[in-house]
């Protein structure tokens, strides 16, 4: 049989094989070695090259690059040995586009058995796959910033541990104050950070180490196959640095840090469960993150046993925060501000208490964060506001010569649109004068200063006053202090406690430059006799502290200003 013959055979046979087939059928015929000898118009329309610019090229001329050799080998291996193939290909067009076609490739037979022609038969599936790929993208990937997510990485593990001998080392980060960064800059900004911080991560990293976007602002990255604690540590300051340079976002400048915490383990051949081990990991690694945080941030730390028990104390405080707001746990207490001239009480700082039964005594530190964190700040401020009101009110009422009573706003608080009208309901139903309430902010609140403004000048002309806690540890500048409606400074306590001559350096330069700018100056943190009198000679306006009292209830306030006992409540 010639050859001339045997192709007229097999296009016969295409012919019977095309009234079988649908419209959609992509049709072409090959030699042995897969020089094309014959293409129907489908396969033209699809490829984008003409008739004649197919028949007689071999079929490399469709090659993506995207299969690897040995998919091709075990195709030709499959075709060769006289059995049907069948799979899906991605071919790229003349155009440069690509497309998949689900392929089926049936082989014709000499005498000998030997395959002297094949033809395949072809569906397009370009469609089914970019809608199989947009899933993996919606389930395995992050959409913000396209990095893997915790899906990802489920499927991952079996890689990551294919040799059980390997270290792995896990870091969780978590930007510093990115909270702050939302509230002030608005979410879009937030946003173009984190796909920013994606993209720096990038660099830190080595060829087949992974990162993952964990959520919010907290990244999961992790280091596998042959490294050491030092590389791991290498890659942490990598992090920090990159992280820590300036972001030009959405024509804004703005700074920040991280925090990192690293857990390292070995999985042991004799460990089946992947995903326990890696949740071993993060566990750690998140509890060594919680500690970078409380060291300032912008640095790492490794997780040890004992920051497992100060983990485990946050999550009681969560667990017993919930019952506290249903069993009235918390409560208020106040501690006198002194005129330092005279050492006349002029007025009371409210501080929140919290008491539970199972913890006992437990510090704001740590249970303002939890609140915040669970979302609990906004009732319990309003509850605190509302108490304080009507604390002062009392007091009035019974001719207590109080001044003020200042109140703490969380930043979450003072950033809600509503806080404002809020307050001023609040003022309206307890019947108090506002000049008698004072707010105290700190200074990373008023970090954007333009929706600052608008708070603060419409709580001015609330007649509310608004006073800056913790002076000269945050983001100070003289600039919003022009610029902002604000009556108070109070000077941070580490600054009183730190008397010596830079702290003396500091403390005069702040009471200097509140007076020149007609703020009241309040010191806190006053423990000892040398500390009020050398606040006093440096013509400091007002102070607080355990030198005068501790921070007590209500009732025990009138005792203080009648001089007729001393305060034996110690908070």
């Amino acid at each position: 049989m010639n050859m001339e013959t045997e192709l007229n055979q097999a296009l016969k046979k295409l012919r019977d094989i095309e009234l079988a087939l649908n419209e959609s059928s992509i049709v072409v015929i090959t030699d042995h070695e897969g020089t094309i000898q014959f293409v129907n118009d489908k396969f033209c329309e699809i490829s984008k090259y003409s008739r004649q610019e197919l028949i007689g090229k071999n079929q490399r001329i469709l090659n993506s690059g995207y299969h690897s050799k040995a998919f091709f080998s075990d195709l030709w291996e499959t075709v060769t040995n006289g059995n049907v193939w069948q799979g899906e290909i991605r071919n790229k067009a003349k155009d440069g586009s690509y497309y998949w076609v689900d392929t089926t490739i049936v082989p014709f037979l000499n005498d000998q058995a030997e395959p002297y022609q094949y033809i395949a038969i072809r569906h397009d599936i370009t469609q089914r796959k970019q809608y199989e790929q947009h899933i993996e993208m919606i389930a395995y990937f992050d959409p913000l910033t396209s990095l893997p997510n915790r899906n990802y990485l489920n499927q991952w593990l079996s890689n990551i541990v294919n040799n059980r001998n390997d270290i792995v080392s896990l870091l969780f980060l978590d930007l510093d104050r990115f909270k702050s960064i939302n509230d002030n800059f608005g979410h879009d900004t937030g946003d173009a950070m984190l796909k920013e911080v994606a993209n720096r991560l990038k660099y830190c990293l080595r060829k087949n180490d992974i990162i993952l976007r964990q959520g919010g602002d907290e990244f999961i990255v992790i280091l596998h196959g042959r490294h050491t604690k030092e590389d791991t540590i290498s890659v942490a300051e990598k992090i920090l640095n990159q992280l820590a340079m300036p972001y030009h976002v959405n024509y804004h400048t703005i700074t920040t840090s991280s925090s990192i915490g690293i857990s390292m383990g070995r999985m042991h051949p004799e460990d089946l469960d992947c995903t326990s081990f890696i949740e071993k990991l993060i566990k750690q690694a998140d509890t060594a993150m919680y500690h970078a945080k409380k060291q300032g941030g912008n640095t790492y730390c490794f997780n040890t046993p004992d920051q497992n028990q100060e983990i485990e104390r946050y999550y009681q405080i969560e667990k017993e925060i919930k019952r506290a707001l249903d069993h009235n746990e918390f409560s208020v207490v106040y501690q006198p501000l002194v005129r330092l001239d005279s050492s006349e009480i002029v007025g009371v700082e409210a501080l929140l208490r919290w008491h539970n039964p199972r913890l006992g005594k437990v510090s704001p530190i740590e249970f303002i964060p939890v609140l915040e964190e669970l979302g609990y700040i906004l009732p319990v401020g309003q509850w605190v506001l509302r108490t304080v009101c009507n604390q002062m009110k009392r007091w009035k009422q019974c001719d207590i010569n109080i001044d003020r009573v200042s109140v703490n706003v969380s930043p979450i608080q003072f950033r809600s649109q509503q806080f404002v009208r809020e307050l001023k309901q609040i003022l309206d139903e307890t019947d108090l004068d506002p000049a008698y309430l004072e707010l105290e902010i700190t200074e990373g609140t008023i970090l954007n200063i333009i929706e600052s403004s608008k708070t603060l000048h419409e709580l001015k002309e609330l007649g509310v006053s608004v006073s800056i806690d913790d002076f000269g540890t945050g983001y100070s500048s003289l600039s919003y202090l022009k610029k902002l409606p604000i009556d108070t400074l109070k000077i941070d306590k580490a600054f009183i406690n730190d008397l010596d001559v830079d702290g003396k350096i500091i403390v005069n330069t702040i009471i200097n430059m509140g007076q020149n700018l007609n703020f009241t100056i309040i010191a806190e943190g006053i423990e000892k006799k040398e500390q009020f009198q050398y606040l006093q000679e440096q013509h400091c306006h007002q102070g607080q502290g355990y030198y005068w009292s501790k921070p007590v209830p209500g009732e025990e306030i009138t005792a203080l200003l009648d001089g007729t006992k001393e305060s034996k409540t110690a908070y």
